[in-house]
């Protein structure tokens, strides 16, 4: 993660898929919260037609302190009683922060919600890309993409060092001589 108290995180909320309330399908009004931890970082607005398949397709932008280890999607429906959460998933910081992907990278996920009794209640679709602050984005100004084998920490090039893959056809000419 970054070297600061805590990072920018550009999370888009897509859709949802299979979504019930009490084992009926929902009609109307479903929308998504995203937290960390037990506070609220943000709230989709409520799709009002898509009933059990319901889509947002909003992003936000949204700070997550360094030590959070997961955000959890809460998807849910306004009711004549209030808000009902239907489901929810918790998802791993480290699914798209550190490893061996740069930074930036765009990735689309989905996720299996559960209820409150723990049982499948359809599946949240979502793309988290880390914001990299623009001081280090100012560091390695190049657009390129970084083929390489990790090690170590640099800046620019986020633990990767730069290299070429070898394809079969070299492999093929070296062996036949």
């Amino acid at each position: 993660m970054f070297s600061m108290a805590s990072s920018t995180l550009e999370i888009t909320v897509i859709s949802g898929e299979d979504i019930r309330n009490n084992r009926k399908p929902v009609k109307k009004n479903a929308f998504a919260v995203i937290r960390t931890d037990s506070q609220p970082l943000c709230r989709t607005e409520m799709d009002k037609d898509g009933g059990s398949y319901p889509y947002w397709n909003e992003k936000h932008n949204v700070e997550i302190p360094q030590h959070a280890r997961f955000i959890t999607v809460e998807v849910q429906c306004k009711t004549s009683a209030g808000d009902k959460t239907l489901g929810m998933a918790r998802i791993p910081v480290s699914d798209f922060v550190g490893g061996f992907v740069p930074q930036s990278y765009l990735h689309f996920l989905s996720y299996r919600l559960r209820n409150s009794n723990g049982e499948r209640n359809g599946i949240i679709n979502v793309s988290v890309k880390a914001k990299v602050p623009e001081y280090a984005a100012s560091l390695c100004s190049s657009t390129a993409t970084t083929i390489g084998v990790p090690f170590g920490k640099t800046s620019c090039y986020g633990g990767v060092v730069p290299g070429v893959p070898v394809g079969v056809p070299i492999m093929k000419q070296y062996y036949q001589g």
